[in-house]
């Protein structure tokens, strides 16, 4: 009878504990049960008949609900629907001190109630939840409040000056919002405050001198607003700050040496695209932890420090671009991690090996016998008219004179020449007639499809001759003025990047919705620019392309594009971007985010390459055209260059007659016959600034980054995993699993990079390799010796390491050759095909590891 006696009294124990629990919820469970009625939660994270205190996302205490987040919960399908600010219920829970709400839509305003109802709130996040309307006043009341998040919204109205009221403040983002009017001098009252985010508004007024008072300050980020005036000085007695961040705004002024005298913390400052003038504070080289200065786009002048007034600055990246710098450059620049010095006037001669550091970019300037310069005109002009002397023995754009051609003497050689010449007219003669003839053979339906910019949607059969483009189908259409009032006029403050395509600008439609808008010059652009894009719209659809939203086509000298604006810019400016963390190693994408992105952007290329009909090629792939979401989901731009694959044309018909190698590796600015081998080869670059962290590799074809390119290349050996560790981006934290996938990674940017096209990896092999990086490089070392003996067609990475081991033997001798082998073209593509064939299937791939 004990144990029975035992069971009884511990049923009777959580009988009274469930009683107990049951009288603590009371309160709190009807006003649950109202949020999640009125938000249209799902049963699976929201159960209707579990305790309110197990729910996902909700923590308790004694009973009380405490802590709400909602960020990643979903809606039923009803709720989807009709998704709104429907949280009253929330005013009922007296004890809640944390709402987070952040990504889930909330179409609505914030209700007076937030601030006379919710009073022991300390966390409210309600970051990228669609809300609208002003920032209610009663949110000052809250005086326990130390985290307040409202960005990524559409929040309109000016800053309520009673947020100065919340003393205990110390996290304070209302960026990406429509806020207007000014900065509330109030702020300078939130004694707590150590990070301000007003970034991505339209605020105007000058920055309050009472801010420096705050003296706990450490990120202070005013970016992309028309902030005008001058920065107060008092700014200098923010000893803790470590980012600053007022870019693309209307600030006036010189920078005085006392402003960066006592901020010994500073690592980011970014001053970029104002109007300020004068010189650099000679205290901004001399900061012991800076990392980053940006000043480009403003009247900065002067000339660069020695090597004894740069202090630790040699190691930061530097960006001056854009400026009124003069002067003779020294090898210091050379000691930089990242210097541009573009568009200054810049003098002399430049040391001898700048063109060969990959960090350091000098074009725009007067330097001697260095291309893309200035022309002498301007140097003089700027020289002149401040008084001082420029070197004008060289003009920066002078082009030596050709040597004179030796004379010969020899009547032999001129027999032989003579001999050559004629031989070589009566071939080509003989060449002509055989062309012609086989032209005529051509198909007038092969002559259009040639013409075709691109094709038709995946499946499909190729395209009909060119009509004109129902644009109306391209999202929608807006109006000229809508486009001036979205991007303040086209105004400087709101320009992204000057491209070859048109300009890019940050736009607001009314509501606040972010986007951005392509202005296409048509002085300056051909109509081909954007009607090409259009439509490739037209035809293509795929959800890894950047979305276009819609256009305005009715200026006549103006046509402008609108799309979706991407949060983390592109990838070249998001491998190393800011946080807010305070520990030494470089800021940057951790490898996860790295092979996410890669993976997205094969899945698109793959879908372009293999999907459509003809193929498409993108011809401008590099780390600016692939776009990142908020999520770091990869959405591809720079679609102007978009152009179907040219099959069997007249081109192709020549080259098989003579014999010669099909390289082609044409970019954007030559011939339209580039091929998808040509975006395998911009991909394999992509791939390695993701491995190693250089920047700039994937936009440059110059002769510095070839020289790169020769001098890492041999650390990436399928026989050596400890090799490419030697040029695997310092600032990864990787464990020995995620060395092995860098490692695979590398291994499948090199393949991309084969000199010969026809020996790089498929797009579709790439993105297959990319998702099993791990198959890449087991495979290929567990069986190395079995993979040389047996068929290629049952390997994985028989796809990468079949052209690896051909290549390796010919690289030397590969460039510039031509195909002397006299081999017919059905044999050339058998070896082609054997050489990257389709990879196994998966059960065949688990079936060879396991023998």
């Amino acid at each position: 009878m004990e144990p029975h006696r035992v069971i009884l009294k511990v049923s009777l124990i959580l009988l009274l504990i469930n009683s107990v629990v049951t009288q603590q919820n009371s309160e709190d469970q009807p006003a649950m049960l109202d949020l999640r009625s009125s938000l249209g939660l799902r049963a699976r994270d929201w159960p209707r008949k579990a305790d309110t205190c197990s729910w996902t996302g909700v923590e308790c205490q004694d009973g009380r609900v405490i802590e709400i987040s909602l960020s990643g919960l979903r809606r039923t399908r009803i709720g989807r629907l009709n998704p709104r600010f429907a949280v009253d219920s929330l005013a009922n829970l007296t004890f809640l001190t944390t709402f987070n709400s952040s990504g889930f839509l909330l179409p609505g305003s914030i209700q007076d109630w937030f601030g006379q109802r919710l009073s022991a709130l300390q966390v409210l996040d309600l970051s990228s939840c669609s809300i609208t309307g002003p920032i209610p006043i009663s949110l000052g009341d809250i005086s326990g409040l130390n985290y307040l998040n409202l960005s990524g919204n559409s929040i309109s109205g000016t800053i309520p000056s009673s947020l100065g009221k919340l003393s205990s403040v110390s996290v304070l983002d209302l960026s990406g919002n429509s806020l207007t009017g000014s900065i509330p001098s109030s702020f300078s009252a939130l004694a707590n405050l150590s990070s301000l985010d007003l970034s991505s508004n339209f605020l105007s007024g000058s920055i309050p001198v009472g801010f420096g008072l705050l003296s706990g300050l450490q990120f202070l980020n005013f970016q992309n607003n028309s902030l005008n005036g001058s920065v107060p000085v008092q700014l200098g007695n923010l000893s803790q700050l470590i980012e600053l961040d007022f870019r693309h705004n209307a600030l006036v002024g010189s920078l005085p040496n006392e402003l960066f005298s006592s901020l010994t913390r500073l690592q980011y400052v970014v001053l970029s695209w104002n109007n300020f003038d004068g010189n650099l504070p000679d205290e901004l080289w001399l900061m012991p932890q800076l990392r980053m200065l940006d000043v480009s786009g403003n009247n900065f002048t002067g000339v660069l420090p020695n090597a004894t007034a740069l202090g630790n600055a040699a190691g930061a990246m530097f960006v001056l671009s854009n400026n009124s710098f003069y002067g003779t450059l020294t090898s210091v620049v050379l000691n930089f991690h990242l210097i541009d010095l573009s568009n200054n006037y810049f003098q002399g001669p430049a040391p001898s090996n700048i063109t060969r550091n990959i960090g350091t970019n000098v074009a725009g300037n007067c330097l001697i016998s260095l291309p893309n310069q200035r022309n002498l005109e301007d140097c003089e002009l700027f020289y002149a008219r401040r008084g001082l002397t420029f070197d004008n023995n060289i003009a920066p754009d002078s082009v030596p004179p050709p040597l004179p051609r030796p004379a010969s003497n020899s009547k032999k050689r001129v027999t032989y020449v003579m001999i050559g010449l004629f031989g070589g007219l009566g071939f080509i003669v003989l060449l002509v007639v055989v062309l012609l003839m086989l032209l005529k053979l051509c198909d007038k339906g092969n002559r259009e499809q040639r013409t075709a910019s691109i094709g038709p949607v995946p499946g499909g059969s190729s395209p009909p001759p060119k009509t004109s483009i129902n644009f109306s189908g391209l999202g929608d259409s807006f109006s000229y003025e809508q486009m001036l009032q979205a991007t303040s006029g086209f105004s400087d403050a709101n320009l992204i990047k000057k491209g070859h395509s048109g300009d890019l600008f940050h736009g607001k439609l009314e509501g606040g919705f972010p986007v951005v808008i392509k202005r296409v010059d048509l002085s300056s652009c051909t109509k081909e620019s954007y009607v090409l894009e259009l439509e490739f719209f037209g035809r293509v659809s795929h959800t890894r392309l950047v979305p276009l939203l819609g256009h305005s086509l009715e200026h006549e000298n103006e046509k402008l594009l609108v799309y979706k604006y991407m949060p983390n810019g592109d990838l070249s400016n998001s491998l190393y971007r800011f946080t807010k963390l305070e520990d030494d190693s470089p800021q940057s994408l951790d490898w996860i985010t790295r092979l996410k992105i890669a993976i997205g952007a094969a899945e698109v290329l793959c879908y372009l390459h293999h999907e459509c009909i003809p193929p498409l090629v993108h011809r401008d792939i590099q780390a600016s055209s692939i776009l990142l979401d908020d999520k770091y989901e990869v959405r591809l731009g720079s679609l102007t260059e978009v152009r179907a694959q040219e099959g069997d044309n007249h081109q192709n018909v020549i080259t098989r007659l003579l014999r010669m190698p099909q390289t082609s590796e044409q970019g954007p600015s030559g011939s339209s016959s580039a091929t998808c081998a040509y975006d395998v080869y911009c991909f394999g670059k992509v791939l390695l600034e993701l491995v190693t962290g250089k920047l700039g590799i994937s936009n440059s074809d110059d002769v510095t980054t070839k020289e790169w390119l020769d001098q890492n290349l041999p650390y990436i050996s399928i026989y050596d995993k400890d090799m490419v560790a030697k040029i695997v981006d310092q600032s990864l934290i990787v464990n020995e699993d995620l060395l092995e996938e860098v490692w695979a990674m590398a291994i499948v940017a090199k393949s991309c990079l084969n000199p010969k096209p026809s020996r790089r990896p498929l797009m579709r092999h790439i993105l297959r390799a990319l998702e099993n990086p791990l198959k890449v490089v087991r495979e290929e070392s567990h069986s190395s010796g079995r993979l040389r003996t047996t068929s290629s067609r049952r390997s994985w990475s028989a796809a990468f390491f079949g052209s690896w081991r051909h290549s390796s033997s010919e690289a030397a001798n590969v460039i510039g050759q031509t195909n002397r082998e006299g081999v017919n073209e059905s044999a050339r593509k058998r070896v082609s095909s054997e050489i990257f064939p389709e990879p196994a299937d998966m059960q065949d791939i688990e079936r060879q590891d396991g023998n």
